[in-house]
């Protein structure tokens, strides 16, 4: 018999503004927009407070002011939402190995397999509820479901500190009346182009043939059929199982210096391969990723000698590759990100064995051991590399 599986996808609520209400009681119960207060400045996070008055996550920061002139403007502490979502993840890995990160504030849970030690998958969805916000301070909403798809759909449903439970006897009554924006894939251009046709919800998608998704879609088309009847096979795949282990930022305000859009590039670094050593991974190839402030994304990539999981290494090919794009075309940066790719297990690496040892790579991995103890023991920003210089 096949058992059904049970996918949680947890978010947590107003993650940056819940934050900084956490630390600072005074903007408890009061409008909060988390982001830079420059001319160009974007709201990254708006408290659910504010919400009321219209702002919302992505908005032009002085848009947001307009509509809530009394909101309390907060700039964000990145090292500090990194320090809070290593203390959620950590709670999710002492229910399941299968944790899909997202982003720095939420994942998927495949928690198929974990109802004889845990109980039942809505029972284990309460108290992992319950645990965050108890260590934490703050909540989270839930969505759980068969599929991840179905999942997401659930915790964006009922926030905030919400359990939104869609099984599949559910689809057919809770699927048909919501909009299109809110299926995967569809952004407001193709939302806007379906609208053009009278085709505005779940339902009047599903009404649509395959060769008529596929006229107006094109090969997506096929993808947005099975979302809209509830289908969704992808698994809940855990870095120790992905091809690639990466990290990205958007900014706020476009970053116009390339040192400043560097040394966060490092941070990343530091990250990712402090992820693949948890994991016992090892990458074959580095990519950097940047977007301009028009939203034009580019990627350049650069296959490794050896795979590694030294920061340093991995650091030495993704500075070159950013380094090389700022000698030639650099732009004002919207997004920058770095992943390590082509992934193996370090045992299958370790096989391989030099015949002549680097001592500088040795010092390396010395330096990455006692740099992931005290972070491990400390906080992840307990400590990290200096600046870098071109």
């Amino acid at each position: 018999m096949t058992v059904e599986r049970s996918i949680l996808h947890v978010d947590m609520d107003a993650f940056y503004a819940a934050v900084e209400q956490m630390d600072d009681p005074d903007l408890r119960g009061r409008p909060v927009l988390v982001g830079s207060d420059a001319p160009r400045g974007v709201v990254a996070t708006a408290s659910y407070e504010a919400r009321p008055f219209g702002c919302h996550s992505a908005q032009p920061m002085a848009v947001a002011k307009r509509l809530c002139p009394h909101a309390v403007v907060v700039l964000p502490r990145g090292h500090r939402y990194r320090q809070v979502s290593e203390q959620v993840f950590a709670l999710f890995l002492e229910i399941t190995p299968l944790v899909e990160p997202i982003s720095i504030d939420e994942a998927f849970l495949d928690i198929t397999g974990t109802r004889r030690l845990w109980g039942p998958p809505r029972t284990v969805a309460q108290k992992l509820q319950r645990r965050i916000h108890v260590e934490t301070g703050l909540t989270a909403s839930i969505g759980m479901a068969p599929n991840k798809f179905l999942a997401k759909l659930g915790s964006d449903l009922n926030k905030p500190n919400a359990l939104t439970v869609i099984g599949f006897g559910d689809i057919d009554h809770v699927l048909p009346p919501l909009p299109l924006t809110r299926l995967w894939g569809i952004g407001p251009a193709t939302a806007e182009q379906f609208e053009r046709l009278g085709v505005n919800t779940f339902g009047d998608l599903r009404k649509l043939s395959l060769d008529r998704l596929r006229q107006i879609a094109g090969s997506a088309g096929e993808h947005f059929r099975r979302l809209a009847r509830g289908l969704d096979n992808r698994p809940v795949t855990p870095d120790s199982r992905a091809k690639s282990i990466g990290h990205e930022q958007t900014f706020v305000v476009d970053l116009e210096e390339a040192d400043e859009v560097r040394r966060v590039l490092l941070t990343q670094t530091e990250q990712v391969s402090w992820r693949l050593r948890k994991q016992d991974l090892f990458a074959r190839s580095v990519v950097v990723k940047i977007r301009y402030g028009d939203f034009q994304t580019i990627t350049r990539s650069m296959s490794l000698s050896r795979a590694t999981d030294v920061t340093n290494h991995l650091w030495q090919a993704a500075r070159t590759l950013f380094d090389r794009w700022v000698d030639r075309s650099y732009q004002p940066v919207r997004l920058i990100g770095m992943a390590a790719q082509n992934l193996v297990e370090r045992q299958q690496q370790e096989q391989q064995l030099d015949l002549f040892p680097d001592p500088s790579r040795r010092r390396q991995i010395q330096l990455d051991c006692a740099m992931d103890e005290i972070n491990d023991r400390f906080g992840r920003s307990a400590i990290h590399r200096g600046p870098p210089s071109k």
